[in-house]
């Protein structure tokens, strides 16, 4: 197979945007996106495109994209796999291009939740900051990841003061991401004592519902320097499947679609988790985060809260995960998460993220969804200077 790099990288905020619809965040996504893109691009360039949408109000999601963006003449594929779709259509796109079928790729991922048929499914709040009051329905993201966390504190040293502390990290990572939803600072004793959702779940422990889109330019390196000299590329893809049905599951403290999707990406990057210098986890929910660190290789059973413990996660520490604020902040549409993620990761191994990694070379990011049961991985590599 070919190689394949991502090229140019853009997303709008994160955030409720009840004026705008999918129409609008589109075409904000790409034009930033189009923009990163050292040597210029033209809708004109582009082959193809896959689209990673969970739902939309606004119509036909294949047929919208090629309408806002003026491209009806190249295929649009729309993707959906739960909180996995925008790395699945990532893993489309990269198929796609290292097979020869085409040279270049748009990916997008949008979603505006407020608006969908299954908003319900994830909550409806009614709070844009810390000094409104909250309103957390319980759905069904929550009650499911619930079940696995309060097992994982029962079994393991972690406890609900670890999850706290993912909490801070990562909100004190939003405060200077400008396209962050939660902007603000809060204490390990805030987020113990916030109004609780379903326990072990305070507010501060869940990712806030949230609108909006990315994108990523994706290239083969037959015609990569057409477009940059600095590209970052795609090194590993993995999807993992598993029961959705709690039941069935013997080990609720681990994730075996992580673990499958790990596997399979960092054996297609011919990497290890040793190797990885930044990460984008999924936080959908703090202990998730610490969860995921051993499904991901960086930590050994049980000894995920060593990590935050010892700020190993937080930017400056060993392995920094989530400088972009992760979903705790930054907000969670779910079909532009996974590649918003990667759009953190361009930025981190282009050296110009706003909470810049020293010397990142390798980026990782995952997210895990339906609620448990898909899981994807994208593992990054940056060029040297």
């Amino acid at each position: 197979m070919r190689k394949v790099a991502i090229v140019g990288a853009g997303m709008t905020p994160f955030a409720e945007h009840f004026s705008l619809g999918i129409r609008e965040l589109l075409p904000m996504a790409y034009a930033e996106c189009a923009g990163t893109v050292d040597k210029g691009i033209r809708t004109s360039d582009l082959q193809a495109a896959w689209f990673g949408a969970m739902g939309t109000t606004d119509g036909f999601p294949a047929g919208i994209l090629a309408d806002t963006l003026g491209v009806p003449d190249i295929p649009v594929t729309r993707v959906e796999n739960s909180c996995a779709t925008g790395h699945d259509a990532i893993r489309n796109a990269l198929f796609g291009i290292a097979s020869g079928a085409c040279d270049v790729a748009l990916v997008m991922g949008a979603d505006k939740v407020r608006e969908t048929a299954s908003k319900d499914m994830i909550w409806e709040w009614e709070a844009m900051t810390r000094d409104m009051a909250w309103d957390y329905p319980l759905g069904l993201a929550q009650a499911g990841f619930a079940l696995h966390v309060r097992r994982y504190l029962h079994e393991s040293p972690a406890t609900r003061e670890h999850m706290a502390m993912v909490a801070v990290k990562n909100h004190r990572n939003g405060l200077n991401n400008p396209k962050a939803f939660r902007r603000f600072e809060i204490t390990v004793e805030e987020a113990l004592n916030a109004q609780t959702v379903v326990t072990p779940f305070g507010v501060y422990d869940c990712a806030p519902q949230s609108d909006g889109a990315a994108a990523l330019v994706l290239a083969s390196e037959d015609v990569v320097d057409r477009f940059t000299d600095r590209p970052v590329w795609v090194r590993g893809v993995g999807l993992g499947l598993d029961s959705v049905m709690h039941q069935h599951k013997k080990d609720m403290t681990s994730f075996p679609a992580t673990v499958r999707a790990a596997k399979q990406a960092f054996g297609m990057a011919g990497l290890t988790p040793s190797d990885v210098d930044v990460a984008e986890v999924h936080d959908f929910f703090t202990g998730i985060e610490l969860i995921s660190y051993e499904d991901l290789g960086f930590a050994n059973r049980f000894e995920a809260y060593k990590l935050i413990e010892s700020g190993a996660s937080g930017v400056g520490g060993t392995l920094p995960v989530n400088p972009s604020g992760g979903m705790i902040s930054k907000g969670h549409p779910p079909g532009a998460t996974g590649v918003a993620q990667c759009v953190e990761l361009f930025e981190q191994l282009r050296g110009t993220a706003v909470n810049q990694v020293d010397g990142a070379r390798i980026g990782l990011a995952h997210n895990i969804g339906g609620p448990t049961a898909v899981s994807a991985v994208t593992i990054l590599e940056g060029t040297a200077p």
